[in-house]
């Protein structure tokens, strides 16, 4: 009799238990079905507004034009001072590849002096003729329109300035070249050049490379003027102490 208990007892557990079993695994099922709760920083997470967000055109447009003005303005009187260019390895002007076998035939016989004050004089003509890129800059901001602002405000850090690059260079080359060669002639880039060319003996069946200094110079001071207004560019977007005026805090907040 205890025997026959027993076994009933056992038969109930198992049903019980299996009846369990299988409602918790139709439950398990079911949540697959509807995806599983998301544990908590998990899933896709929500970004701050974007930069600008609820401004109205004008204040964007008026915003980067800001920007541009302030990153303009810094990155001239950066270059314009003594060594601007001369000291900064990231912009420094140096030898033109055509003639660069010849610097190095001028070292090797002795001219090292000769060879840095060429190198010297375009960096100082460079450095002198800076300034007057401030209002050809000035002009090229006005012309920016409000579409162009909103497409440069969600661009990338230097967006403004590949854009201001873009369609600008051109114009102040054409403009800024006649400064640079004024700079050079008052500095002495070509009497630099033609001593430092004057030491460089001569090879037979070779013929002197020869370089357009005017164009050169000016080139690589542009490059060196626009690499530097991206670096402010990217300080005013990334660094909240970089602007300096209400409109740019609240322009390029987030």
């Amino acid at each position: 009799m205890k025997t026959l208990l027993s076994i009933l007892i056992i038969v109930v557990f198992l049903f019980v238990t299996s009846s369990t079993l299988l409602y918790s695994a139709d439950l398990l099922g079911d949540s697959m079905k509807k995806g599983l709760p998301k544990l908590p920083g998990s899933g896709s997470q929500t970004t701050g507004q974007p930069t600008g967000a609820g401004l109205d055109d004008s204040t964007i447009s008026s915003g980067l034009k800001d920007a541009l003005s302030v990153g303009t303005r810094n990155a001239v009187s950066l270059v314009s001072k003594a060594n601007g260019y001369f000291g900064n390895k990231a912009i420094k002007i140096l030898l033109p590849d055509n003639i660069q076998k010849a610097a190095d035939l001028a070292r090797k016989v002795g001219a090292q002096k000769q060879v840095d004050e060429f190198i010297m004089s375009m960096n100082r003509a460079a450095e002198k003729a800076a300034p007057k890129a401030v209002d050809y800059f000035a002009d090229a901001i006005k012309e920016m329109s409000i579409e162009d602002a909103r497409k440069i405000l969600s661009g990338g850090n230097t967006s403004a300035t590949q854009y201001f690059k873009k369609k600008t260079s051109s114009k102040l080359y054409n403009e800024f070249k006649p400064s640079v060669s004024e700079s050079m002639n008052q500095v002495g880039v070509t009497r630099s050049y033609n001593a430092m060319m004057g030491k460089v003996p001569s090879v037979p069946f070779g013929k002197q490379e020869s370089v357009d200094l005017d164009h050169y110079v000016t080139t690589k001071a542009l490059d060196g003027l626009f690499y530097m207004v991206g670096q402010e560019e990217q300080k005013i977007r990334t660094n909240p102490a970089a602007r300096t005026t209400d409109l740019l805090k609240k322009v390029f907040s987030k």
